[in-house]
């Protein structure tokens, strides 16, 4: 199974983020139990002021957001995605809401991955749904993150 489907790139700040191999195929696990077939995603590691910019521009939104994720693929095609996390949100969230780093970054990577599954964050539209898988995805990737590092 090729893992260049999902990449990581970063923007004028470092993500930290660790274990990345995994993560990927755990991500496509994701895409795989929703049923939704991918081309490819781009996750994006960057600053307050360029997703900001990125809000500003593209949703008309002037404030500062965790994640932003854009589908660029037609209708009825294969997903091409690309989320845009802010390193600068996920330390403030993860410090405020006394997480980890990484779990906070895993959190919104999974989060990303559900909105480019179709999953909205307006109520009117199952956010507790999404909110549920969120966080079923989140224990399942930590547990096997752990049984792989402990095991």
């Amino acid at each position: 199974m090729s893992l260049n489907i999902i990449r990581f790139h970063e923007i004028n700040i470092k993500s930290r983020l660790r274990q990345r191999r995994g993560l990927k195929e755990f991500l496509l696990t994701i895409f795989k139990k929703e049923s939704i077939l991918i081309k490819s995603v781009d996750v994006i590691f960057c600053t307050d002021e360029y997703l900001l910019s990125l809000n500003k521009e593209f949703l008309n939104h002037d404030y500062y957001t965790d994640t932003l994720s854009f589908i660029l693929s037609n209708s009825g095609n294969p997903i091409i995605g690309e989320i845009y996390i802010s390193i600068d949100r996920i330390i403030a969230n993860a410090k405020s809401l006394n997480f980890s780093y990484q779990d906070e970054l895993y959190r919104v990577i999974i989060h990303s991955c559900l909105h480019l599954c179709g999953y909205l964050d307006n109520p009117k539209y199952a956010a507790v749904k999404m909110e549920i898988l969120q966080e079923k995805y989140l224990k399942m990737y930590i547990v096997s993150r752990e049984t792989q590092i402990g095991g």
